[in-house]
C-alpha cells in the first residue's frame, strides 16, 4: 500500500510540474483593452446555425463588431432572438488557445451598453444551453484552437457554413 501511495504522489507531482511548464508561456500573455463597438443594427446582422438541438432561438453576429486582436482574442457582438420574442445582445471575446470566453458588455433596449459585472475569462463548456458558443468556437472563430486568419474568413465561414480561408 505504501508503494502505491508513493507512486500516486510521484505521478501527481509530475502532472503538476507538467501543468506549470505548459502554462509557462501562457502567463506572459496580456490582453489588450477591448473597445466596446457600436450597438448592432438589425440590417447588419448575420445569422449563423448554432447546431440545431432543442432551441428555437436564432443566433446572429454583428459583422461590424467582429475583430481579431493582437492578443489573439476574437471579439464580436452576439444577438440572440429567443423563441419567446426577447432579444439578448452581448459583446464577447474568445481566447482560442485556452478555449475561454469573456463577456464584456450587455446591450440595453435603449441602444446602449452596460458593462458586464463579472467579466472574467471562463472555460468554454459544451452544454445545451451554451451550444451557440461551442459552435462559434469550433466552426467559425477558432478552428483548430486558433483564431481565424482574418475577419473575412470568419464572415465567410458564417455565411457559407464551414471554415474557409480566403485566398
Amino acid at each position: 500500500m505504501a508503494v502505491l501511495v508513493a507512486l500516486t504522489a510521484s505521478a501527481q507531482e509530475k502532472w503538476s510540474q507538467w501543468d506549470a511548464e505548459f502554462d509557462q508561456g501562457k502567463r506572459d500573455w496580456k490582453e489588450i483593452e477591448a473597445q466596446i463597438p457600436a450597438y448592432p443594427r438589425q440590417e447588419d446582422l448575420l445569422q449563423f446555425e448554432a447546431g440545431g438541438g432543442i432551441s428555437q432561438h436564432r443566433y446572429f453576429i454583428d459583422p461590424k463588431s467582429l475583430s481579431i486582436g493582437e492578443d489573439g482574442v476574437v471579439r464580436y457582438s452576439l444577438v440572440i432572438k429567443t423563441s419567446g420574442g426577447a432579444t439578448n445582445i452581448s459583446f464577447e471575446g474568445m481566447r482560442c488557445d485556452m478555449q475561454q470566453l469573456r463577456l464584456y458588455a450587455f446591450g440595453r433596449t435603449d441602444g446602449s451598453w452596460s458593462r458586464a459585472r463579472d467579466s472574467r475569462w471562463r472555460r468554454l463548456e459544451y452544454r445545451e444551453s451554451d451550444r451557440h458558443h461551442g459552435v462559434l468556437y469550433g466552426d467559425y472563430l477558432c478552428p483548430n484552437q486558433r483564431p481565424v486568419r482574418s475577419v473575412a474568413d470568419a464572415l465567410n465561414s458564417i455565411k457559407y457554413g464551414a471554415y474557409r480561408q480566403s485566398e
